[in-house]
Protein backbone atom coordinates (compact mmCIF):
# COMPACT_ATOMS: atom_id res chain seq x y z
CA UNK A 1 0.00 0.00 0.00
CA UNK A 2 1.34 3.43 -0.98
CA UNK A 3 0.48 5.62 2.64
CA UNK A 4 1.33 8.86 1.11
CA UNK A 5 -1.16 8.44 -2.52
CA UNK A 6 -3.69 6.60 0.46
CA UNK A 7 -3.78 9.49 2.31
CA UNK A 8 -4.62 11.52 -0.87
CA UNK A 9 -7.07 9.62 -1.99
CA UNK A 10 -9.08 10.00 1.54
CA UNK A 11 -8.14 13.61 1.68
CA UNK A 12 -10.04 13.71 -1.48
CA UNK A 13 -13.04 11.30 -0.45
CA UNK A 14 -13.60 13.40 2.53
CA UNK A 15 -13.90 16.67 0.20
CA UNK A 16 -11.37 18.93 2.47
CA UNK A 17 -8.46 20.65 1.28
CA UNK A 18 -4.60 19.87 2.44
CA UNK A 19 -4.82 22.94 4.78
CA UNK A 20 -8.01 21.80 6.57
CA UNK A 21 -6.84 18.11 6.91
CA UNK A 22 -3.26 19.46 8.26
CA UNK A 23 -5.40 21.94 10.47
CA UNK A 24 -7.43 18.99 11.68
CA UNK A 25 -4.29 16.98 12.62
CA UNK A 26 -2.62 19.47 14.55
CA UNK A 27 0.36 19.68 11.76
CA UNK A 28 1.58 22.05 9.47
CA UNK A 29 0.77 21.86 6.14
CA UNK A 30 4.41 22.28 5.14
CA UNK A 31 4.70 18.63 6.86
CA UNK A 32 2.06 17.37 4.66
CA UNK A 33 3.44 18.83 1.66
CA UNK A 34 6.66 17.93 2.21
CA UNK A 35 5.83 14.06 3.14
CA UNK A 36 3.88 13.88 -0.33
CA UNK A 37 6.74 15.41 -2.46
CA UNK A 38 9.77 13.35 -1.19
CA UNK A 39 7.67 10.31 -0.90
CA UNK A 40 8.31 9.44 2.59
CA UNK A 41 5.69 7.82 4.69
CA UNK A 42 4.90 9.98 7.70
CA UNK A 43 5.65 8.32 11.06
CA UNK A 44 3.13 6.57 13.28
CA UNK A 45 2.42 9.18 15.41
CA UNK A 46 1.73 11.39 12.80
CA UNK A 47 -0.58 9.12 10.79
CA UNK A 48 -2.29 8.71 13.66
CA UNK A 49 -2.97 12.41 13.73
CA UNK A 50 -3.94 12.71 10.36
CA UNK A 51 -6.14 9.02 10.69
CA UNK A 52 -8.25 10.66 13.64
CA UNK A 53 -8.90 14.01 11.26
CA UNK A 54 -9.80 11.56 8.93
CA UNK A 55 -12.18 9.81 11.39
CA UNK A 56 -10.49 6.56 10.66
CA UNK A 57 -8.61 4.31 13.09
CA UNK A 58 -5.35 3.03 11.93
CA UNK A 59 -7.17 -0.47 11.78
CA UNK A 60 -9.34 1.08 9.11
CA UNK A 61 -6.55 3.17 7.37
CA UNK A 62 -4.41 -0.21 6.57
CA UNK A 63 -7.71 -2.34 5.61
CA UNK A 64 -7.33 -3.48 1.75
CA UNK A 65 -10.38 -2.49 0.05
CA UNK A 66 -11.92 -6.01 -0.53
CA UNK A 67 -11.96 -6.20 3.59
CA UNK A 68 -13.62 -2.71 4.72
CA UNK A 69 -17.38 -2.90 5.70
CA UNK A 70 -18.98 -0.48 6.58
CA UNK A 71 -16.71 2.31 8.76
CA UNK A 72 -17.83 3.83 11.26
CA UNK A 73 -16.90 7.83 12.07
CA UNK A 74 -15.92 8.42 15.79
CA UNK A 75 -19.13 10.30 15.88
CA UNK A 76 -21.11 8.24 14.82
CA UNK A 77 -19.50 5.66 17.75
CA UNK A 78 -20.41 8.00 19.84
CA UNK A 79 -23.99 8.62 18.87
CA UNK A 80 -24.18 4.82 18.67
CA UNK A 81 -22.96 4.38 22.35
CA UNK A 82 -25.06 7.27 23.81
CA UNK A 83 -28.55 5.53 21.98
CA UNK A 84 -27.83 2.51 23.06
CA UNK A 85 -27.86 4.08 26.85
CA UNK A 86 -31.08 5.76 26.14
CA UNK A 87 -34.49 4.17 27.55
CA UNK A 88 -36.59 2.91 25.28
CA UNK A 89 -39.39 5.99 24.81
CA UNK A 90 -36.35 8.17 23.75
CA UNK A 91 -35.41 5.90 21.16
CA UNK A 92 -38.57 6.28 19.72
CA UNK A 93 -38.58 9.76 20.32
CA UNK A 94 -35.19 10.63 18.43
CA UNK A 95 -36.09 8.02 15.55
CA UNK A 96 -39.61 10.21 14.76
CA UNK A 97 -37.41 13.34 15.24
CA UNK A 98 -34.67 11.88 12.82
CA UNK A 99 -37.35 10.75 10.64
CA UNK A 100 -39.45 14.01 9.44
Amino acid sequence: MNIIKHIEELRIENNISEYELALAAELTQSTLSSMKLRGTPPKIETLSKICKALNLSLSQFFMEENEKTEIVSLQEKELLKKYRGMPEEKKKALLEFISK
